[in-house]
């Protein structure tokens, strides 16, 4: 064998499908197995951003855009501690960055963390696919990972056990059967600080208020948004109490986006229901959406093959204002888009207050009778857009006017 054919062989990665589809390319970042359930993302840009957004814990990413990695990494941009995707789908992959801020190439940095990839994959025939048949758990196989006998523990890190023999397209399928559903899956414990920790208002800013953010895969610029409003933000970790949260007297509270299926979030949603229990104004993202739709009384589903991306439009009913927006996520409200309706859990009146207008889908809450609204996509948008800033706007406003209630109703 040439020295050409064995570079060849040595880099040979393949893509399985849950529904037995497979697709051949080249190994990028780091070599192994990898499980999870396989998305796409149409965004041209911000791949560090969505890397590191914890929402993509324990999911494969196809990114539609052909050429990923010409601005590489640096140490500024990311979102969370650790880069969280499962596993990683592109293209065309950057030879080299160019960009005065690069550090590293992206590259260096899946590997670095652990992240296998493929790359030489027809990403947009890939992604026609899962829009067609809907999202589906996947597994990407590379290295020791093709062969036969591998150990499929592949949180254990394991490798080859036994012989070296090319492993069968039944063997890989079946490892990808193996692996967790997204459906009933509670994930935000796992990406959530064990911490609390202080975003204080930058200085010279006046501090307006204080908001506790429980933080259920929380994205390094939501606080600094609030923070550059003159909120001092406390991020706490998922499994803080109510009676906890409470106790530090906020002005207001937040939940964030995070990974997982809402339904399996009992006890989020519990946690939320105290809070609008003890009327503190409350603002969601995400998955902070989908916990106020089910504390409210609303259920939840699965989307087909979500969204996810940074050029979605979305109506804000209110001001008949179309929004381009960041997304990520799989699951979305069920609740009525065309009438306000009454929380089945006793809030009050509830109005949908944005929907997508590709699909419908309910991207936003607004509570008529209490202090608390919430939206499904990301309006910290980090990279971008930022059509949709102004909602942190909204949540200083709702504290505020719940500041003036109170002491109108102190007066009297």
């Amino acid at each position: 064998m040439n020295d050409t054919a064995m570079t060849d062989a040595d880099n040979r990665a393949v893509l399985v499908l849950e529904d037995g589809q497979t697709l051949e390319g080249r190994t990028y970042g780091a070599s192994g197995q990898t499980l999870g359930e396989i998305v796409f993302n149409t965004g041209m840009t911000g791949y560090q951003e969505t890397l590191t957004d914890p929402s993509y814990h324990r999911q494969i990413v196809t990114m539609t855009a052909p050429h990923i990695g010409n601005t590489g990494m640096n140490d500024e941009d990311n979102e969370s501690r650790k880069i969280w995707v499962a596993g990683y789908v592109v293209r065309d992959p950057a030879r080299k960055p160019s960009n005065w801020r690069a550090q590293r190439t992206l590259d260096e940095d899946l590997e670095a963390q652990g992240v296998v990839g493929i790359s030489g994959i027809d990403t947009r025939q890939l992604t026609r696919m899962l829009r067609t048949a809907g999202v589906m758990r996947a597994g990407i196989f590379s290295g020791d990972a093709l062969k036969a006998g591998y150990n499929a523990d592949a949180a254990a890190g394991s490798r080859a056990t036994a012989g070296s023999d090319a492993a069968t397209a039944e063997e890989l399928l079946g490892r990808v059967k193996s692996a967790e559903s997204m459906v009933g899956a509670h994930l935000a414990d796992a990406v959530s600080v064990m911490d609390e920790y202080v975003v204080e208002p930058p200085e010279g800013t006046d501090r307006i208020a204080d908001v506790v953010a429980v933080d259920l895969g929380i994205k390094a610029m939501t606080p600094e948004m609030m923070a550059q409003r003159g909120i001092r933000v406390t991020v706490v970790p998922s499994t803080m109490s109510a009676a906890d949260i409470l106790a530090k007297q906020p002005d207001g509270v937040f939940f964030s986006n995070g990974p997982g299926d809402p339904s399996a979030a009992d006890r989020a949603v519990t946690t939320l229901r105290e809070i609008l229990d003890a009327d503190v104004p409350f603002f969601g993202i995400c998955f902070g959406n989908q916990i106020l739709g089910r504390a409210l009384g609303y259920g939840t589903y699965k989307l087909a093959f979500g969204h996810r991306g940074i050029n979605q439009p979305v109506m804000d009913r209110r001001t008949r204002k179309v929004e381009i927006t960041a997304h990520n996520h799989g699951f979305a409200v069920d609740a009525p888009t065309d009438r306000d309706s009454q929380s089945p859990s006793g809030y009050g009146r509830v109005r949908v207050s944005h929907v997508c207008l590709n699909d419908d889908v309910v991207e936003g809450l607004e509570c008529l009778d209490i202090p608390a609204f919430s939206v499904q996509y990301h309006p910290e948008a980090a990279a971008g857009p930022h059509d949709a800033a102004y909602l942190f706007d909204r949540f200083v406003d709702l504290m505020a006017s719940a500041k003036d209630a109170a002491k109108n109703g102190a007066r009297n």
